[in-house]
Parts: C-alpha cells; structure tokens; sequence
C-alpha cells in the first residue's frame, strides 16, 4: 500500500504564495509522473500541473505563469510554489501519483490540503 500525504495549505491573501509539499511512502519500487489537482467548492475536479520523473513539466493555461510543480524523487515528494494567487484559486488541492509498486502500476491520490486566497 501507499500513503500520500499532502501539507502546506492555508489562508492567504490575494497576490501571496504558498508552497505545498506531498510526500509518498509504503511499498514504492518507482514513482512515474506525479501531479496536482484541485477542487473548488461546488465544482469539479480539474487538473493543474504534473511532472515526470525526468522533470518535463506541464501547466493548465490558468495557472501557467504562477505556479511551478516540482519534484525530488530521493524523498519521493513533489511540491508545488503557488505565487500571486488569485481568489479563484481557492479550492482543496490533492496530489497524484503514478507508482509502480514491482507488479503493476496504479495511482494514487492524496487527502488533499484546503487553499484559501482571500482579504
């Protein structure tokens, strides 16, 4: 089995930064791409940034600019730095990741971490 675990949310004000971490541990042979996620309330789900374990990244267009997914693959944790934040970037954000475990390959997902962006 494998527990992701999620840290670094909280209130901040529009323009500020945070940065959340998500650390993975259990029975992990290797872990592939990895990235985050974020739902606000009354909407769904939607993808926001990943990173392959070589570390090419990919963004959604609304936080292209602001945000940088990054990863250490030592600790087996990917982060991201979230800078000038906008209200609408208030949501709970979960991290993913995609591990091979030496028989297959299944993903996994976080408890997510509450973002607030708000004066």
């Amino acid at each position: 089995q494998v527990q992701l675990v999620e840290s670094g949310g909280g209130l901040v004000q529009p323009g500020g930064s945070l940065r959340l971490s998500c650390a993975a541990s259990g029975s992990i042979f290797s872990i592939n791409a990895m990235g985050w996620y974020r739902q606000a309330p009354g909407k769904q789900r939607e993808w926001v940034a990943a990173i392959t374990r070589g570390g090419s990244t990919n963004y959604a267009d609304s936080v292209k600019g602001r945000f940088t997914i990054s990863r250490d693959n030592v600790k087996n944790t990917v982060y991201l730095q979230m800078n000038s934040l906008k209200p609408e970037d208030t949501a709970v954000y979960y991290c993913n990741a995609d591990v091979f475990d030496g028989l297959g390959d299944f993903g996994y997902w976080g408890q997510g971490t509450q973002v607030t962006v708000s004066s």
